[in-house]
């Protein structure tokens, strides 16, 4: 064990942040250790909007479900698929290929957790906020996106006002395979089910009942943001 697996395994969303802001050296930190992450074919297809203008945070917040964090942390950074400055640089590149929105999801992922993860070490904390796809084409108009650049997600980080019990992840059994595809393990699911009936009853503020295979089946049986299609489609991306 080392401080950084320490870190990794320590995970815990932060939704509580002080009034404490976060240090331009300590964010420059953050902001380069992202940039260090590795990009496929060196494509380089993200940009990071920092928004520090209250009333656009607020905005944010709303647009995000009335999450208040987003308004409230000492940072708010929304990571986007960026194909313009490719564009600019040279108006044959074809920017609509599903493939190529792939790469900018992945690589945006991995440069946010490298963002996190880099933050984290250092005492802040901070949390994904996946809910700005409520209403993509709104926070794409406030924060003035171009044509081929599309909002992904956003990530609040600050100085943790709150200390979280670690939320359990399934079993490896269940998550690894080994040479080929294995069956899934139900009742390996089933004791992850009960772990986290117990996790939710011992936290105050959550009212869940159900365990975690009930929960997310019930999720993905409804739609799930079906105007993101369209969304990416009007900037050019993901049409083929």
């Amino acid at each position: 064990m080392n401080s950084t697996i320490d870190t990794l395994l320590n995970h815990r969303s932060i939704r509580q942040f002080t009034s404490e802001a976060i240090g331009p050296e300590q964010l420059d930190t953050v902001l380069k250790a992202g940039l260090a992450a590795s990009s496929s074919s060196l494509l380089q297809v993200v940009s990071v909007i920092r928004v520090t203008d209250p009333d656009k945070r607020a905005r944010l917040a709303e647009f995000a479900g009335h999450q208040s964090y987003v308004a409230s942390a000492a940072e708010f950074l929304v990571f986007c698929i960026d194909y313009q400055r490719h564009v600019e640089l040279n108006p044959n590149v074809q920017a609509d290929f599903t493939e190529l929105t792939l790469i900018g999801a992945v690589d945006a992922g991995i440069m946010a957790q490298n963002c996190l993860v880099a933050a984290e070490s250092m005492g802040l904390g901070g949390v994904y906020i996946g809910g700005l796809r409520n209403r993509a084409a709104e926070v794409d108009e406030l924060l003035g996106l171009p044509q081929h650049c599309a909002v992904l997600f956003g990530m609040c980080l600050g100085h943790p006002a709150q200390d979280p019990d670690l939320k359990p992840r399934l079993p490896l059994e269940v998550i690894v395979h080994q040479n080929h595809y294995h069956p899934l393990d139900k009742q390996a699911v089933a004791h992850y089910d009960e772990t986290m009936h117990t996790y939710y009853q011992q936290r105050s503020s959550n009212n869940k009942q159900s365990g975690w295979s009930e929960q997310v089946t019930a999720k993905l049986s409804g739609e799930s943001r079906p105007h993101i299609l369209g969304y990416l489609n009007s900037k050019g991306l993901a049409k083929r």
